[in-house]
């Protein structure tokens, strides 16, 4: 599934109407599981949030977590999310980059969070997955010292894992989402979800995750065409040989 950010007017800028559709595309992958691709518009995959709507916001919507929510739904898609990112990736834009779980780009890519410039925290996501991502060094130069990488520096760290030419961005994507269609889609779910489970949680939770997998159809069918496919090979290899 691919969804386009498309505001180009404003740059993609993230806004109520966005977030609001970014649940309806949520509501339904939960209910129908799809890996999803998201990007940007006119070379740009989102400059950040509504700079006009963002100042009229007070306390009250900073504690309903009104961008928060719905980047931690996205990231809890039950299959994997590919962020495919051109020209400007800032704000909740690299908010919602970073809760996706592949991040490709083009030489373009510009991203960051320059929250701290603008009298705010960003507190999308930012304040916390950029550490894991990138490491405490590298989040602080982004998140306190309003650092913007460009896409050679963001690979070097690897916040994006692939640089692409724009015309091809879209078919790196969709290569990407077909190499993860091709797993067993019940292996894919669970492996995400004990990816994500905290530390204390394993190794209790792989044995238990494992031992449903163990009894899942897939998992007999898929080995079993494994080892006809070994046979076979193995038999046209001594075939040769004579």
């Amino acid at each position: 599934m691919v969804v386009r950010l498309n505001r180009p007017d404003v740059r993609n800028a993230i806004d109520q109407q966005m977030v609001d559709e970014l649940h309806a595309v949520c509501a339904h992958l939960e209910q129908q599981p799809k890996v999803l691709i998201i990007a940007g518009t006119d070379g740009i995959f989102a400059s950040g949030a509504d700079i006009g709507q963002l100042r009229e916001r007070r306390r009250d919507d900073a504690l309903q977590g009104i961008n928060s929510t719905i980047f931690v739904r996205i990231a809890k898609l039950p299959l994997p999310v590919i962020a495919a990112l051109d020209g400007f990736c800032l704000g909740g834009g690299a908010e919602l980059a970073y809760a996706a779980d592949f991040r490709i780009g083009t030489p373009s890519v510009r991203i960051g969070n320059p929250e701290t410039g603008l009298g705010i925290l960003a507190a999308a996501g930012a304040s916390w997955r950029l550490k894991e991502l990138v490491g405490e060094p590298v989040a602080k130069e982004i998140l306190l010292a309003g650092a913007v990488l460009r896409a050679d520096r963001a690979l070097a760290v690897n916040l994006i894992t692939e640089i692409h030419d724009p015309s091809e961005l879209m078919d790196a994507a969709h290569r990407l989402a077909d190499r993860i269609a091709a797993q067993d889609p019940l292996a894919l779910r669970i492996t995400k979800s004990v990816f994500h489970a905290p530390a204390e949680a394993h190794p209790l939770i792989d044995q238990l995750a494992q031992g449903i997998l163990f009894e899942s159809q897939a998992k007999f069918d898929r080995m079993q065409a494994f080892l006809d496919k070994k046979s076979s090979k193995k038999s046209a290899q001594e075939s040769g040989k004579k």
